[in-house]
């Protein structure tokens, strides 16, 4: 299977090993957008609000593109800012364009409770509770 890697730039660190596990199973993985140069946002703040909007807008369509191109989107939804199972705008999006392209959806841990918590809901991603193997 073809799947998408999503989250918050503050769990990149734990990407590599989960990577490594699914490509060992065979599946293919795309990474996140920024991935390679997580600073790359504050750099593009610095450069102006305009500028950042504008940035953040092509990051969205390629996001969207990226989702397009796989079989489905793995949200990896940590503990961050004491918020657990944390899901952020940009992810919450992927989420809702994976959904519209009808992509499976797989939550590493279960769904956050806070103002989404209907909405991700409504996406009916699989939980699959920290277990890779739970990806088919």
């Amino acid at each position: 299977m073809k799947i998408f890697i999503c989250c918050s730039k503050a769990f990149y660190g734990k990407i590599s090993k989960i990577k490594s596990f699914l490509e060992s199973k065979g599946h293919q993985i795309t990474l996140p957008n920024t991935f390679d140069d997580p600073s790359k946002e504050e750099k593009m703040k610095r450069e102006g609000i305009n500028f950042h909007a504008k940035w953040k807008g092509e990051m969205i369509k390629e996001s969207a593109q990226k989702i397009k191109e796989n079989d489905a989107i793995l949200v990896l939804n940590f503990e961050k800012d004491n918020q657990p199972n944390y899901i952020g705008g940009a992810t919450f999006l992927e989420m809702y364009i994976a959904y519209g392209f009808n992509k499976k959806i797989y939550l590493y841990n279960p769904i956050p409770n806070n103002m989404l918590k209907d909405e991700i809901l409504g996406f009916s991603p699989k939980i699959i509770n920290g277990d890779l193997d739970k990806i088919r």
